[in-house]
């Protein structure tokens, strides 16, 4: 499983969500709006996939369906993610906090 071009877009932080990102995955699709977070107790970040809500039902758009998978997605993001912050400056609003 190969993960690239990975994007990483950050907003203004909100209740927890910091930005969002965007890859292409096996080289065949394209996965865009997966949400970056920081963890409720701060050691980190994870990661929710898209969904949309129709009625009272939410219905996800794309998700990892394995482990594998899930985890090739999280430590690509991760990556993009610690090196984006880390060519961050102090005042931006956010930490450069362990991403693992």
């Amino acid at each position: 499983m190969r993960v690239s071009e990975i994007t990483i877009s950050l907003i203004k932080p909100c209740n927890g969500l910091i930005g969002f990102a965007t890859l292409v995955f096996d080289e065949a699709i394209y996965l865009g709006g997966i949400a970056i977070h920081r963890k409720l107790d701060g050691s980190g970040y994870r990661l929710l996939y898209p969904t949309r809500k129709s009625g009272s039902q939410n219905f996800n758009i794309f998700h990892p369906i394995n482990r594998k998978a899930g985890e090739a997605i999280e430590q690509a993001i991760m990556a993009k993610l610690k090196d984006v912050m880390n060519r961050l400056d102090s005042d931006a609003g956010y930490d450069c906090a362990d991403t693992a």
